[in-house]
């Protein structure tokens, strides 16, 4: 199969090894010391050796090909037109940082009425490194380039932010950019700009996750009673897609924008479903099948109908008060 962006230019792998030290001595004997792991490693190259960062012992490898590999797949799988797509594979410092962007130009979208309208592309970008400069950062939307100084702006469709460290999960960020292709074309592009478009506060959105994904039953009181790791989880990526999506982003504090939208709910839920590294079982593939069923139910219900309706009418209801 063909690849869309250039892997020659990735074709290597990294990996951490032990940092020493010399101990001074007479000048024809140095004592050489190993340092301790948890003190910090060395993040190189395996073939030139080029040394990138020096890192501690959470700090994770993940390898450019297998990265850039499934991100492919997922836009294969977006059903987007790729008809003269563009692909840029940009690499700098000998390998130390990676820059993936790519534009589709057969999706281009009229936005507005007759009277003012844009014509926007969707594009997608997506950063990571090895020399712990860039943390993995990417998105997906629809954008234009309006400033003088090539600024892109745009609606964000996806977000994804994480450190090596912890925070970044590959399974969930190519969930997400099947999710903006699919907000783009296909069957659900109506129902998706709905989404978008439609407002959702908070407290519709605990109860929303409450009743369905966060949902168990208490097995003292036989009650039903919200998993509050899981809401609590639901809740944090409801809030930081609001804040990248529908606010300023970095401009934007944390927790300050106390709505967003039934996309927003939507990303956070599919985030929630493919994010299974830290389950507690060792069969995290079966996890995933359970919790992506979960969405697919939680999608169907009258919950998820009425979400929207519930916030209108508790807007109402202050709005009276």
């Amino acid at each position: 199969m063909n690849t869309m962006f250039d892997h020659s230019k990735i074709d290597f792998e990294v990996e951490k090894v032990n940092l020493c030290h010399a101990i001074d001595g007479d000048y024809i004997y140095h004592e050489v010391r190993p340092i301790a792991s948890d003190i910090g490693s060395l993040v190189r190259r395996k073939d030139t050796k080029e040394p990138f960062a020096v890192v501690k012992d959470k700090y994770e490898l993940q390898q450019y090909l297998p990265i850039v590999s499934d991100v492919e797949a997922a836009l294969r799988q977006s059903g987007m037109d790729l008809t003269d797509a563009k692909f840029k594979t940009n690499v700098y410092k000998n390998g130390g940082q990676l820059e993936l962007r790519a534009k589709f130009p057969a999706e281009e979208v009229q936005i507005g009425d007759n009277i003012v309208s844009d014509v926007v592309v969707p594009e997608f970008v997506f950063r990571t490194s090895h020399d712990g400069t860039w943390a993995n950062n990417g998105m997906m939307g629809l954008w234009r380039s309006m400033c003088y100084n090539t600024l892109v702006s745009g609606d964000k469709l996806a977000y994804v932010y994480g450190r090596h460290t912890k925070g970044f999960n590959l399974p969930a960020f190519t969930a997400k950019i099947k999710n903006a292709g699919e907000y783009i074309v296909g069957d659900g592009l109506n129902q998706m700009r709905d989404w978008f478009n439609t407002y959702v506060d908070r407290k519709s959105a605990i109860n929303l996750f409450s009743k369905t994904l966060a949902k168990r039953t208490d097995n003292v009181s036989r009650e039903n009673k919200p998993n509050q790791v899981v809401l609590s989880h639901l809740m944090k990526i409801f809030d930081e897609e609001n804040r990248h999506i529908h606010g300023k982003a970095a401009y934007e504090r944390y927790g300050a924008r106390k709505e967003g939208s039934l996309w927003t709910a939507y990303q956070a839920a599919t985030h929630w479903s493919t994010h299974t590294p830290n389950s507690r079982s060792k069969n995290t593939q079966n996890v995933r099948v359970m919790r992506e069923e979960r969405v697919r139910k939680m999608l169907q219900s009258e919950l998820w109908k009425n979400v929207a309706l519930d916030t209108y009418e508790e807007d109402l209801r202050k709005e009276h008060a």
